[in-house]
């Protein structure tokens, strides 16, 4: 099975913001385990699109719904670690795109992580795919394309 390889470019990167990596973390393998990695990541996810303005759920029903989530670790993390997470997003289509995440321990600059979540813009309430809407797209001018 070819192994999965996920590179972004550094001006796709909009907003940073730090966790700890806390003892209830720690797996079998002393090391940070990949189920709270991905409720970190997901914990930077909603503190990016929060200092955007991005509802992650509308009143009229629609929001944002993952698609689907890839990660590659690169280097173990350990309870009290300060992990510095890197957002951005990339690839935007018609319904969505994926935010990227670059996690970097600063003290020693170690890549431990990096990751992304594709994403469709979603009508809870009619259960089906909708456009992105104009003023989520307006957040983000600088975001290439996928036609």
């Amino acid at each position: 099975m070819a192994r999965l390889k996920l590179e972004f470019p550094d001006e796709q990167f909009l907003y940073s913001t730090q966790l700890t990596v806390r003892h209830t973390d720690i797996n079998a393998g002393n090391h940070l385990g990949n189920d709270s990695m991905i409720s970190m990541i997901s914990e930077a996810r909603a503190r990016f699109l929060y200092e955007y303005g991005v509802r992650e759920t509308e009143n009229d029903g629609s929001g944002i719904i993952v698609t689907d989530l890839a990660t590659t670790y690169r280097a173990e993390a350990h309870a009290r670690d300060q992990l510095l997470f890197e957002v951005g997003v990339m690839d935007f289509n018609k319904y969505g795109g994926d935010i990227i995440f670059r996690i970097t321990r600063p003290s020693d600059q170690t890549l431990v992580a990096m990751a992304k979540y594709g994403f469709v813009f979603f009508n809870y309430r009619q259960k089906q795919v909708v456009p992105m809407p104009d003023d989520f797209r307006a957040k983000f001018p600088r975001v290439n394309w996928l036609d």
